[in-house]
């Protein structure tokens, strides 16, 4: 089979490759749809050593695909159904596993490989994120089951309610997903990014507003479009001063939830009086469990929520590369594979 093999930051090398067979417990998968994800650029320019321990690998991480075998003691589904894997699965043991916090498990087993013709997913996934879809539901859609999972557990953590003010930092795909879900919940969106192909896309889906972050006062902007009522922020962009810009700019009992990751040792500075006499919530949000990839299950395979609208190409599994260039260079949102 064909795929794109990752043996090391910035080596990503288009392979034939013999198909997996699957063992015990295992499932070998026909992927009919993988997406691009801004993590696979970071991880191809410097690694990441959770998501991939070991070298080489097939790279990538969305998918959506078919049944093609089932390995002995294998169970939930059957040949020729269609199904999504989530990209990480629990152990289902430990402590914050026990406390119904699987995203934070001590133990969690990350699998890549979207980036093929087939995938073979290890038994601990099959038996917790392998999830049926239903015949007739689109591919590429269902693909974005993980990243939407991702965004529902930070929707979730801020506790919107139909009417409040919400600003997400982040004009990236996440940010949009984020920005999606929030205003399928019935909120007001204030998307801040900058000026560009991204956010005039952003400008095209219908959020109450959407500013430069390059703006000399991107926080008072973000008053004057919410009224000074905002009830909610969260960060999509992992960078400390939109952190700090997220803080600034919820008013009295709202909500901060930090959904990108910023790099390892960063501080970012607090206004204590302002944190602690306006009772603000500061949350970090962090992947996913299998109650939420089955609700984005749910979300997009009954068409309820369709963040389609944000695939800009379309391209072969020769031409990831092209399309994670793209991703790095802001001129692609969501980039779809097709094996």
């Amino acid at each position: 089979m064909r795929a794109q093999v990752f043996h090391g930051p910035g080596d990503l090398r288009y392979e034939e490759i013999p198909v997996p067979e699957p063992g015990p417990g295992e499932v070998l998968v026909r992927i009919e749809a993988a997406l691009t994800c801004g993590t696979d650029v970071k991880t191809l320019r410097r690694g990441h050593p959770v998501m991939i321990p070991k070298l080489p690998t097939v790279f990538g991480h969305e998918l959506c695909g078919t049944v093609a075998a089932v390995g002995e003691g294998a169970t939930g589904v059957r040949v020729g159904d269609r199904v999504v894997a989530a990209n990480s699965a629990p152990c289902g043991v430990c402590p914050y596993c026990l406390r119904d916090r699987a995203n934070l498990c001590d133990d969690l087993l990350f699998v890549n490989g979207a980036y093929a013709e087939y995938i073979v997913l290890p038994p601990r996934l099959v038996a917790r994120n392998l999830v049926p879809v239903p015949p007739g539901v689109s591919a590429a859609r269902l693909a974005f089951t993980e990243p939407v999972a991702c965004c529902l557990h930070a929707v979730d953590l801020a506790g919107l309610q139909p009417g409040d003010w919400v600003a997400v930092f982040g004009h990236g795909p996440l940010g949009l997903v984020l920005g999606l879900l929030a205003q399928s919940a019935g909120a007001r969106v204030v998307l801040v990014g900058k000026a560009g192909p991204r956010l005039d896309a952003a400008a095209r889906l219908g959020f109450a507003a959407c500013l430069d972050a390059r703006a000399a006062d991107p926080v008072g902007l973000v008053h004057d479009a919410a009224g000074g009522a905002l009830r909610c922020a969260i960060d999509a962009t992992g960078r400390p001063e939109a952190w700090e810009h997220a803080v600034a700019a919820v008013d009295k009992g709202g909500s901060v939830v930090f959904f990108g990751g910023c790099a390892p040792g960063t501080t970012i500075r607090l206004d204590t009086r302002r944190v602690h006499y306006g009772e603000l919530r500061l949350l970090g949000a962090f992947h996913h469990t299998p109650a939420l990839i089955r609700r984005a299950v749910g979300l997009l395979a009954e068409a309820r929520f369709d963040p389609s609208p944000l695939i800009t190409h379309e391209m072969g599994l020769r031409d990831v590369p092209d399309a994670l260039g793209l991703m790095s260079r802001g001129e692609a949102l969501k980039v779809l594979i097709t094996p």
